[in-house]
């Protein structure tokens, strides 16, 4: 047996745990993807690789296959724009050089945040730090856990659809590279860079097409096309890309524990895409189960 053909689906390759903006541990996060039918996944927490030892254990007692992943912040003029990589080399320095400084910026960021919530709102920088963990990097979802905790909001959603909305003049930049760069840190690292939620609805709404073809041309695997914020019209656009460059088409719940409503394994992503997605890495290998 061949490494591309050791795991087993169904397979989600976008979780998040506490060490970014979920609300489980990682090792709760792989233990509910396990109960939802899941058993190949991939831990992708903003920023950050601090996860993927302790879900690699839970995975393996589970007898389940882990993808170490992350989901690398960036920009896109207005836009924010998430690139999702996989099986790269957590050591590589380039790319931990800029993970650190997007986590740095994020935290000044979040401070600023409260301090204009602060204004009008019985809201401190202790409120949101007592909604996080020592390993998380804090940004706003802790900001609205903070505020559901206050009573000043019920849940995230009505935090980010109202006080954390940028029409409300709470909100704050944060740095982030631009996508060809968040594309070349993840390949030049031996991992696979995959566009996550491309076509959302609003604002964030999907890049030009010229845009994503220098994407591709710098080395993007693919899209997430199967997830529950993009928009059909858009989706339609991402396969007719897709198969035109044969990039990789993914799946997957963006699982934030209590933080979100999405559950894991609403979307799942092929075995095919799976194999082509461990054939094309180098930085590191995916972690079996009695390895």
């Amino acid at each position: 047996m061949t490494d591309v053909q050791m795991f087993a689906g169904p397979n989600d390759l976008h979780l998040h745990s506490n060490h970014s903006d979920g609300t489980e541990s990682p090792a709760e996060v792989v233990r509910q993807a396990h109960a939802h039918g899941i058993r190949t996944l991939a831990l992708t927490d903003h920023d950050r690789t601090t996860g993927w030892d302790e879900a690699a254990e839970v995975t393996a007692s589970l007898g389940m296959t882990f993808i170490p992943g992350m989901e690398l912040s960036a920009k896109h003029q207005w836009r924010s724009v998430h690139v999702l990589g996989y099986l790269f080399d957590p050591e590589n320095t380039a790319l931990r050089a800029e993970t650190d400084r997007i986590r740095d910026d994020r935290v000044g960021r979040a401070e600023r945040i409260v301090r204009n919530i602060g204004r009008d709102y019985e809201l401190s920088w202790s409120d949101v730090l007592a909604q996080t963990t020592a390993d998380a990097t804090v940004g706003r979802p802790h900001i609205a856990d903070a505020l559901v905790a206050r009573g000043i909001v019920r849940d995230r959603s009505e935090a980010f659809d109202g006080i954390l909305h940028p029409r409300e003049g709470y909100y704050e930049p944060h740095y982030a590279p631009d996508p060809l760069t968040a594309v070349r840190l993840i390949t030049g690292a031996g991992g696979v860079a995959i566009i996550a939620h491309p076509v959302t609805s609003g604002r964030d709404r999907m890049m030009p097409v010229a845009f994503i073809e220098q994407l591709i041309a710098a080395g993007l695997g693919g899209f997430e096309i199967e997830h529950r914020e993009n928009t059909e019209a858009g989706k339609r656009t991402l396969r007719t890309l897709a198969a035109k460059h044969d990039l990789i088409v993914t799946g997957s719940s963006d699982y934030h524990g209590a933080g979100k409503p999405n559950l894991p394994g609403e979307n799942t992503t092929a075995d095919e895409m799976v194999s082509r997605i461990i054939a094309q890495a180098s930085g590191t290998r995916p972690r079996y189960p009695g390895a």
